[in-house]
């Protein structure tokens, strides 16, 4: 029978965690503390990426894990007209965005990265789906800011929260928009060599 290994998620998002816990994980819960504001990168795509690399590697060495775990890091952002757009600094800035977002799409880029602590291998890769943002009048987007929600998610939105009844439609993994590719963690998984159905609990 094969031993479960330990599985650490280094995010503080509880919409990630329950995606893993619904497919059949339990990681626990290392936040990186990786300060966001102060990474660049060229293109949205590559900002998820080297993000959700940068709070893998942050957690791996932050000398909190025990042997042989494995570190999952992810970092979302709205890519609208090739801006990245993370989360919103404040209730202004949200009620902008959503402003400007109406009636159009944007693709939601979500960065993965796992590292196998037991063998110090990486892998990473960013998933993408395409958002279409619905019309919600001026007074709609109003409460949904006064929610606080949007201040707490990449693109001012997410599909399991007050923002749901305002995305018209999505082309790819609803796991992406919301913080974790499921699909995608698997083939990363399997080219560290593990199979995702050995971490079941």
């Amino acid at each position: 029978m094969t031993l479960t290994r330990g599985v650490v998620l280094a995010s503080a998002s509880s919409a990630r965690l329950a995606l893993l816990r619904q497919a059949g994980l339990a990681p626990r819960v290392v936040v990186s503390g990786v300060d966001e504001e102060a990474v660049s990168a060229a293109t949205p795509a590559e900002l998820a990426r080297v993000l959700a690399e940068a709070k893998a590697k942050a957690v791996a060495g932050s000398g909190e894990l025990v042997d042989g775990e494995l570190v999952i890091g992810c970092d979302s952002v709205l890519d609208l007209d090739g801006q990245a757009l993370g989360k919103p600094k404040d209730a202004t800035e949200a009620t902008a965005r959503w402003r400007g977002m109406r009636g159009r799409s944007g693709v939601l880029r979500t960065g993965h990265c796992v590292i196998d602590t037991a063998t110090g291998h990486q892998v990473s890769a960013t998933a993408a789906t395409t958002v279409r943002f619905g019309t919600p009048d001026d007074a709609a987007i109003d409460a949904y800011v006064a929610s606080g929600e949007p201040l707490h998610v990449a693109g001012s939105f997410t599909l399991d929260g007050r923002s749901a009844p305002f995305v018209a439609g999505i082309d790819g993994d609803p796991g992406t928009v919301i913080g974790l590719s499921l699909p995608l963690l698997r083939t990363l998984l399997a080219e560290l060599g593990v199979r995702i159905t050995d971490l079941w609990v």
